[in-house]
């Protein structure tokens, strides 16, 4: 089990929290996670998915907002 934190520039409220959520979710091999706004704190199996890959579907799920994952 691998574990990540991840900042994201541009979330300003809970909407933006549930977005994020629901796109780490959808990740397969995610174990956990926990997002507050402004970071997501990500425990996943590194044999199903990666660090990468989580970033890649945050950022498809909210390019529209503008938020910048790091």
């Amino acid at each position: 089990m691998t574990e990540v934190t991840l900042s994201i520039d541009g979330m300003s409220c809970m909407h933006c929290v549930g977005r994020v959520l629901k796109a780490i979710d959808a990740v397969d091999g995610v174990k956990s996670s926990v997002v507050d706004i402004g970071k997501a704190v990500v425990n996943f199996d590194e044999s199903k998915t990666s660090s990468e890959a989580i970033t890649e579907a945050i950022t498809r799920a909210v390019a529209a907002a503008g938020y910048k994952v790091k």
